[in-house]
C-alpha cells in the first residue's frame, strides 16, 4: 500500500511538473487569452501580452496570405493553423477637430459580416496601439466564435496583432484602410514585401508621425489579401493628414486643401476619383456636408454621421463597425453595428 502511495506521489510530481514546464513555456499566451472579454455577440475586447515578433517579421516579410499564416503558425500559434479570409468591403473615413480643437479621427466599417475584437498591443520595440480586427480575417463566423476566457477555441484571436483593420498608437498616429477599385504599382526586387493589415501594424508600432508612417511604407512593397486592393486613411496628433494610394506606379500620397479629409472607396490620386460604381460618392458627399457647415464635430455628429453613411443595401445592413478616436488625448469610442448603446470608450494613455 505504501508502495502504491509512492508510485502515485511520483506520479503526481511528474504531472505538476509537467504542467508547471507547460503553463510556464504559454504563460503569455495564456495570460492574453485570460484578457479576452465578450462585450456582446461576436464583439470582443483583449490585451496582447509580451512581445509578438513583428520584428523578426519585418526581416522576412510576406508576399502571400500563406506567408503570414505560416509565419503566424509558427511564431504565435505553436503549429496551431489559421487561414485568412477576406473580402470585399465598403468603409468611409473622416478626419477633423472637435469642439475643444482636439483631432478626431473617425472611421466605420462595412462588411458581410464580420466579428471584430480590439486589440492592445504594448510590444518590446514599438509604440503601445489599440487597433480593430476584423475576426473574419482570422476564420471566425456566425457559427465559430471566441468566447470569454482560455479555451481552445480563442486560441486564434493570438493572430490578432498582425489583423488589424484600423487603430491608433500612443504618439496619436491612427490609420485604416479601405477597400478601392484598383490599384497600378510596380513591385521593387530589394525590399521586403508587406500585406495591408501588416503595413497597418508596421505603422501603428512604429510611426509618431504622419512622415515618418509615409517614409516607412515606402521602405515595403505591398500586396492585398484576397485581391482586396486598398488605400490608407492616416493621420497624426498635429492634425495633419494623408491618403496614401498605390497607383502611378508607386506610394503616391494625397493631401487635403481644407481643414479636413475624408476617405471613401475611390482613387483620390490626381482627382481620378475612380469608384466601385456603388455609394463611395454618396457617402463621401453626405460627410463633406457636414464638414463644411461645421467648424468642429462633436462625439454625438460623429455618432450620427458614421451611422448615417453605412452601407444598407435593402436587404443587408453592412455596417460592423464604427470607431472615434480622439489623437489628441489618446482615447476613443467603438459600437458595433449601428448600436450607440453599446459603445465603450478606451483610452492607451
Amino acid at each position: 500500500m505504501k508502495k502504491t502511495k509512492r508510485i502515485l506521489l511520483r506520479i503526481a510530481v511528474v504531472i505538476m511538473a509537467f504542467v508547471g514546464i507547460l503553463c510556464f513555456m504559454f504563460r503569455h499566451e495564456l495570460k492574453t487569452l485570460s484578457t479576452l472579454k465578450e462585450k456582446g455577440v461576436g464583439v470582443y475586447t483583449m490585451t496582447y501580452d509580451g512581445d509578438y515578433g513583428f520584428d523578426a517579421f519585418l526581416e522576412i516579410g510576406a508576399s502571400s496570405d500563406a506567408d503570414i499564416e505560416a509565419f503566424v503558425t509558427k511564431r504565435l500559434l505553436k503549429g496551431l493553423p489559421i487561414e485568412l479570409n477576406v473580402s470585399d468591403a465598403g468603409c468611409t473615413a473622416f478626419v477633423s477637430r472637435n469642439e475643444e480643437g482636439d483631432i478626431i479621427y473617425a472611421r466605420n466599417f462595412d462588411f458581410l459580416y464580420a466579428p471584430f475584437l480590439q486589440v492592445y498591443t504594448n510590444p518590446d520595440n514599438g509604440y503601445v496601439s489599440v487597433s480593430t480586427v476584423n475576426l473574419s480575417f482570422a476564420g471566425y463566423g456566425e457559427g465559430n466564435l471566441p468566447s470569454s476566457g482560455i479555451s481552445f477555441q480563442n486560441f486564434l484571436t493570438l493572430a490578432t496583432p498582425f489583423l488589424p483593420f484600423d487603430g491608433m498608437n500612443e504618439k496619436g498616429v491612427c490609420i485604416a484602410l479601405l477597400a478601392v477599385p484598383e490599384v497600378w504599382m510596380i513591385d521593387d526586387p530589394d525590399k521586403i514585401t508587406l500585406n495591408t493589415t501588416t503595413a497597418i501594424r508596421l505603422v501603428l508600432d512604429k510611426a509618431a508621425t504622419i512622415d515618418e508612417a509615409v517614409e516607412l511604407l515606402r521602405k515595403y512593397n505591398i500586396y492585398f489579401s484576397g485581391d482586396v486592393t486598398c488605400h490608407f486613411l492616416i493621420a497624426d496628433a498635429t492634425g495633419k493628414s494623408v491618403i496614401v494610394e498605390y497607383y502611378d506606379n508607386g506610394l503616391q500620397v494625397v493631401e487635403s486643401d481644407t481643414d479636413y479629409q475624408i476617405a471613401s472607396n475611390f482613387i483620390a490620386y490626381h482627382g481620378l476619383n475612380i469608384g466601385e460604381g456603388y455609394t463611395e460618392f454618396d457617402r463621401y458627399d453626405a460627410v463633406e456636408k457636414v464638414l463644411q457647415n461645421n467648424n468642429t464635430v462633436t462625439m454625438e455628429d460623429c455618432e450620427k454621421l458614421l451611422n448615417t453613411v453605412g452601407i444598407y443595401d435593402g436587404e443587408t445592413d453592412k455596417l460592423q463597425w464604427s470607431v472615434v478616436y480622439n489623437l489628441t488625448d489618446k482615447t476613443g469610442r467603438i459600437w458595433p453595428y449601428r448600436d450607440t448603446g453599446e459603445a465603450w470608450d478606451f483610452t492607451i494613455k
